[in-house]
């Protein structure tokens, strides 16, 4: 590490640290917004406060979970933002009630994990080091093939059909530039550097494009309810599954941050700071559901900046937190920004989703691999990329069952969940106590 974990960093050092953190995150941020009101045909101006809305309560979420008051936040340098896992039943509940059924059925789940986090010490053989690498290797692996659509696509109309992987090629080629001179000052800033080869590159080429203009005015303003609230019940029993396992998916996230920082991650203070963790996932949930947003979990995106970067310090988090309030708040920065070309945003998520895989297969082996350990693995990496793989055969399943083995995430989690708790000598495997 340059900057551990309470290390105070120099100002432009810290700023140019939270730039590349935000970079990492935000695309990831908004394209759950972007997914849900491009199949669910929302208007412009109401996918445009969706973006804005998604990426307040990724500042809110970042700011707390970094800050720790209290009970409240891990204390690590963990960042928040909309969860994928939620994209199924947020689709039935959209098509079914709109917004304010998908905003209704977030708030009345949202309080799941808040529930479950003072209970983690007796669910702690749930929760081992070898469960929590399991579902981060699957985050990664789940993630690659988004990176790789974002490599493959044309940079702009009538480009080769070679030019993504090229400009990707220089993005990376930067990155492993910066890190290879071995000076503090270009690993931290690698990640930016790389960015910025691939918009040099797409310019020099004229794949450049400037962003469309927006609908919206200056400035964007969280609302109370913009859509109002609904409930039904057939889908409080898929959303607080997906809320669980989103609470597996953020132990494991701040597990392999833990990690990376240098602190034990067994005992009474890891066991506090994933329940702070937790709660602030729980409470920025309900946050994002009442001012018309998604539901929120801590990202496993920034583990691969810190491996980077080095940077582990939490003190960046108020300057991402801003950077996030500044691109929700004044839509006419954040366009910009959510421009980037698609090649230049794959080459940098392949590395950095790549590297979070890597801080899975880390905390696998921190477990110790044996013949049960090694037979969980490969159970729950088989169940996790075998069974979304067969869309067809998943619609023939009756709705949870659908639900659940459509996330590699949850159906791989799941897995390793039971395996770890039903077959023998799991016991040596607590992590939170």
């Amino acid at each position: 590490m340059v900057y551990g974990l309470e290390d105070k960093l120099p100002l432009g050092t810290a700023l140019l640290v939270s730039l590349q953190q935000v970079s990492a995150m935000v695309v990831g941020v908004i394209t759950p917004a972007l997914l849900l009101a491009n199949i669910l045909k929302f208007p412009a101006p109401d996918t445009a406060y969706l973006v804005s809305m998604a990426l307040f309560a990724a500042a809110i979420g970042t700011f707390f979970q970094t800050s720790r008051f209290g009970i409240l936040g891990s204390g690590l340098l963990s960042v928040t933002g909309t969860s994928f896992a939620f994209i199924q039943p947020l689709i039935q509940a959209g098509q079914t009630g709109g917004l304010a059924l998908m905003f209704g059925m977030s708030l009345v789940a949202a309080p799941v994990p808040l529930l479950l986090a003072p209970f983690l010490p007796r669910l702690r053989h749930l929760f081992s080091p070898l469960v929590s690498g399991i579902v981060v290797l699957l985050i990664g692996l789940s993630i690659i093939p988004e990176a790789m659509r974002g490599i493959v696509a044309l940079p702009a109309p009538g480009a080769p059909a070679w030019a993504g992987a090229l400009i990707a090629a220089v993005v990376i080629a930067a990155v492993l530039l910066a890190q290879a001179i071995g000076r503090p000052w270009t690993r931290l800033a690698g990640i930016l550097f790389g960015v910025a080869a691939g918009y040099l590159a797409c310019g020099l080429a004229g794949w450049l494009q400037a962003p469309p203009p927006s609908e919206q005015g200056w400035i964007t303003l969280p609302r109370l309810l913009p859509h109002g609230l609904a409930f039904r019940w057939e889908y409080a029993l898929p959303f607080g599954f997906i809320y669980l396992v989103s609470l597996l998916e953020a132990m494991g996230d701040m597990t392999a941050t833990a990690q990376l920082s240098g602190l034990k991650t067994r005992g009474p203070e890891h066991g506090a700071r994933m329940r702070g963790g937790i709660f602030v996932d729980s409470l920025t949930s309900i946050v994002a559901a009442l001012i018309g947003s998604f539901p929120s979990t801590t990202y496993a995106q920034n583990n691969g900046v810190i491996q980077i970067t080095g940077v582990a310090s939490r003190h960046i988090g108020k300057w991402m937190a801003a950077i996030l309030a500044l691109l929700a708040l004044f839509p006419v920065v954040g366009r910009w920004v959510t421009a980037m070309p698609p090649a230049v945003l794959g080459g940098m998520a392949l590395l950095l989703f790549g590297l979070v895989s890597v801080a899975g297969l880390r905390l696998i082996f921190s477990a110790g691999l044996p013949h049960r350990n090694a037979l969980i693995v490969a159970l729950a990496l088989g169940i996790g990329l075998g069974a979304p793989s067969q869309p067809q055969w998943l619609e023939t399943l009756p709705a949870v069952l659908r639900t659940l083995l459509a996330s590699g995430i949850s159906a791989g989690g799941v897995t390793a969940l039971l395996l770890n708790l039903l077959l023998p000598g799991g016991r040596t495997n607590e992590s939170v106590e």
